[in-house]
């Protein structure tokens, strides 16, 4: 869960909930709160959290169910990938094959750069 994830690794950096509560310019209760999966951190708190405990971003977004802003403007603009949403649900898509469609995607992207 994302909650245990982000204390695991604050706990093996060694910083107290307080001191990283302080870094990351939100309460400790709010903190408290993350790490005990009742809250959902906003996504520039999840940046900074990714940034301070040198986690992978899109990790930390995803398991918070985030789509990220520049994502939610994207499908604004662009309905037709809410169909493509659908249509991977409706396939009921399992891990293996969501990371095979994400692996050529991101290949395609490499090759266009």
């Amino acid at each position: 869960m994302l909650g245990d994830m982000i204390r695991n690794a604050r706990v093996k950096k060694g910083v107290s909930l307080r001191t990283f509560a302080g870094q990351l310019d939100i309460t400790p209760s709010y903190q408290s709160d993350i790490e005990n999966d009742r809250r959902i951190p906003a996504e520039d708190v999840l940046r900074r959290t990714a940034a301070l405990l040198a986690l992978d971003v899109d990790d930390l977004l995803d398991r918070a169910g985030r789509l990220g802003d520049q994502t939610e403007r994207y499908l604004r603009d662009q309905p037709t990938a809410y169909r493509l949403f659908r249509r991977i649900s409706q396939r009921n898509l399992n891990e293996d094959e969501l990371q095979e469609l994400l692996r050529r995607i991101e290949q395609d992207q490499q090759g266009g750069e």
